[in-house]
């Protein structure tokens, strides 16, 4: 049956205290009511995680991030809300089933026998390599690859005998029977007759985990001198439930710290590049299982950071990986800097001949992935290109670029800045104006359309604004806005029937706004606890708690007559700015008195902010 997830959320929400959930990782200080501790997420030399036990929610000021306890579980861990639902369900004891009922085609007590039985074969397969005689060889490979008996057992290494059936032997002690090892991609069934062998026989493996730190898969590496009829030298686990390879990268689960920290993730391309980076200190470093960097890992990875620095081996392949991926960066809105070793070295050589301070250097120098693009292709122009040559490499990052939403399609706000950053730094490469590249992009943007998208972007659409110079005081009296709303949600059938959420400018906002008009019309205060159990994007909650949070530290009740002025203020605003709706403005005033109104209101705002922090008011008033 599946489950009642809004009854589950408040269960598990209650059940959960956030103190003892941040003071199991972290050293608290009391401060007033609430807590502090040091931020997981930013180089904290003084306690800046607040968290609020009232509220059950924390905030950290400095790196914007905050929420519930969800949110603290999804951005500690890396995973989406529905992982952290679970995991805080287990730790409270209390039984969930997936939304649908079944996952992955797997009950949730299936998915946990096959988590169960991989980490039974990776502490198997690493106590075989730590001990047997027969796995001296693989011993012997490790340790001249540079990986240390510390690597070996940090990242659970291990070795699986080239025997067609140790492991189903091994099992047979157990309750784990062949079927849930072939599910688990442990052993396969025989081609030409009953019965099953082992995947992974004659490897040296190295445990994959989730980012929880759950064994999910292994990948095997044929050891030389050990007699295998196989022709691949490295087998990753089969697709499984609990195992994709386009899902996952190798040491998430000890990187994701030193990720978050850094700000920065550190891509390679190997198993053993990613252990001897480790050795050498370099912790943020992370692997592909095989494949290609794709769309599911770049997610994965921005639960952590928004910079990813991918390193290339020094070769002709490297250098093509790079051209693969260069759209796919630029449309997930990821910074991407590329660094492509020299000598047709991989990261581990690299690092064992020359060391982790050549290396950190090398780092330094990482380029963005579109100056490496455009002069790459000024490279394979020659030394001296034409104007015209130099134009065909303009064209070519111009194209990846139109591939890429434009800042005008809605959502994120930061696009736009993003893309003019991109386009100085294309005119810096180019000699180009800038002017003249934004045109020929927007250009190849609407070459680009179809007929049918020609006809959906005429409709009209919910859109992030580009803040205009006199833009900041309106986004005070949004928030503002926000704030009273939050506080006082009993105020909102007073507005509803005149303002609507089209007439905010940030898409959060929106986004509240509607949830809140939806509980309503459902009978439900909009309250801010009710709220934070509604949504579960961490950056709605962060928004949630910030709102909270300032209008809390105010201390002063909203009023009705404050409401009112200010949604006529945003709705003047939003009609300005090309809103859908039309003014409401009470009877006998024309526009200077609105103007006038609004202008005192804004004033009113800004004194009250002085008044609260305790700065006087300039002689020339507030601007």
């Amino acid at each position: 049956m599946a489950v009642d997830w809004a009854d589950a959320k408040e269960r598990v929400r209650q059940a959960i205290d956030i103190v003892e959930l941040i003071g199991q990782d972290r050293q608290l200080r009391r401060e007033g009511r609430g807590y502090k501790a040091i931020c997981p997420w930013h180089d904290d030399s003084r306690p800046s995680l607040q968290i609020n036990p009232e509220r059950q929610t924390f905030k950290c000021w400095v790196c914007d991030i905050g929420g519930d306890v969800f949110s603290y579980v999804m951005k500690r861990e890396g995973v989406d809300f529905g992982e952290a639902m679970r995991m805080l369900a287990d730790k409270a004891g209390i039984k969930l089933e997936s939304r649908g009922g079944k996952e992955g085609g797997l009950s949730g007590d299936e998915k946990r026998d096959v988590l169960q039985v991989l980490a039974w074969a990776e502490q198997r397969f690493h106590a075989f390599l730590m001990h047997a005689h027969d796995a001296e060889p693989a011993r012997r490979y490790l340790l001249e690859r540079g990986i240390t008996t510390d690597s070996i057992n940090l990242f659970r290494i291990g070795y699986s005998p080239n025997s067609w059936d140790w492991l189903l032997q091994e099992a047979r002690q157990t309750a784990f029977t062949p079927k849930l090892l072939a599910t688990a991609g442990l052993v396969r069934e025989r081609a030409n007759g009953p019965g099953m062998y082992d995947h992974f026989r004659g490897r040296a493996l190295f445990s994959i985990h989730d980012p929880l730190g759950r064994t999910v898969g292994f990948g095997g590496r044929v050891v030389p001198g050990i007699s295998d009829d196989s022709p691949a030298k490295y087998v990753n686990s089969p697709e499984t439930p609990v195992f994709s390879k386009s899902s996952l990268l190798y040491a998430l689960d000890h990187a994701k710290d030193a990720i978050a920290h850094d700000g920065a993730a550190v891509v390679m391309e190997g198993y053993t590049d990613v252990i001897i980076a480790h050795q050498c200190g370099f912790k943020s470093a992370v692997a592909v299982l095989g494949t290609a960097l794709g769309e599911r890992h770049i997610r994965l990875l921005r639960r952590f950071t928004e910079r990813i620095i991918l390193v290339l081996d020094g070769d002709e392949a490297g250098r093509k990986r790079t051209d693969e991926i260069l759209e796919l960066f630029i449309a997930e809105q990821v910074d991407l800097r590329i660094l492509t070793l020299p000598d047709e070295l991989d990261p581990a050589d690299f690092l064992l001949q020359r060391g982790a301070d050549a290396f950190r250097t090398l780092l330094a120098t990482a380029v963005d992935a579109l100056d490496h693009k455009f002069r790459t292709l000024v490279e394979r122009l020659g030394n001296n290109p034409s104007t015209h040559q130099l134009n065909q490499a303009v064209e070519g990052v111009l194209a990846i670029l139109a591939k890429a939403p434009g800042p005008s399609s809605g959502g994120d706000s930061g696009a736009k800045l993003r893309e003019d950053q991109m386009l100085v730094r294309l005119a810096q490469l180019s000699g180009l104006a800038e002017p003249r590249l934004r045109q020929r992009l927007a250009e190849l943007r609407r070459n680009a359309q179809t007929p049918a998208t020609k006809s959906n972007t005429e409709k009209p659409q919910a859109k992030e604004p580009v803040e205009a110079q006199d833009e900041p005081k309106f986004v005070r009296a949004e928030r503002w806005f926000m704030e009273l709303l939050l506080h006082s949600p009993e105020l909102l059938p007073e507005i509803q029937p005149w303002f609507s959420a089209e007439h905010l400018r940030r898409a959060q906002h929106r986004e509240i706004f509607v949830k809140a008009c939806d509980l309503h019309a459902a009978g439900i205060l909009p309250d801010f606890d009710r709220l934070m159990l509604e949504f579960e994007a961490p950056q709605v909650k962060n928004v949630l708690v910030s709102l909270d949070e300032d209008r809390r530290a105010k201390n002063r009740a909203a009023t009705s007559e404050e409401l009112h002025e200010l949604a006529r203020v945003l709705l003047d605003r939003s009609n300005e700015l090309g809103g859908p709706a039309r003014g409401v403005r009470s009877a006998g005033t024309d526009d200077s008195t609105h103007e006038r109104n609004e202008f005192d209101l804004l004033r009113s705002i800004v004194e009250r902010e002085r008044r609260r922090l305790g700065i006087s008011s300039p002689t020339d008033g507030p601007g």
